[in-house]
């Protein structure tokens, strides 16, 4: 592609709606930028993680006596992924989005 058909495909296209309120001058409709934390993100695993592990060691331990450790791991490491993955973070990041996404700056 040459340098005269990309600015050509530039121009053709439609500009955001934020580029042309910007454009106008019209600054309070563009969203202020949000940045991800991970340390305020990590915290609030570990706090809906402890109690999630803890009720499945109480509930499990007591039906896996005389388990080797590997094979207790192999059960529980599992169903702690997938509490993880489909209950504890999409809880958290619906829940919990402004907290752990403040505004930059």
């Amino acid at each position: 592609m040459t340098t005269a058909s990309i600015s050509a495909s530039r121009r053709l296209r439609p500009a955001s709606a934020a580029a042309r309120e910007t454009a106008a001058g019209n600054s309070a409709a563009v969203p202020a930028a949000r940045r991800f934390s991970r340390p305020r993100f990590a915290v609030l695993v570990l706090a809906g993680v402890y109690p999630l592990i803890t009720a499945l060691l109480y509930l499990l331990l007591p039906l896996l006596q005389g388990w080797p450790i590997w094979q207790e791991t192999l059960l529980i490491a599992p169903l702690m992924v997938a509490m993880m993955v489909w209950g504890v973070i999409p809880v958290i990041q619906g829940r919990f989005h402004r907290f752990i996404n403040p505004l930059a700056g």
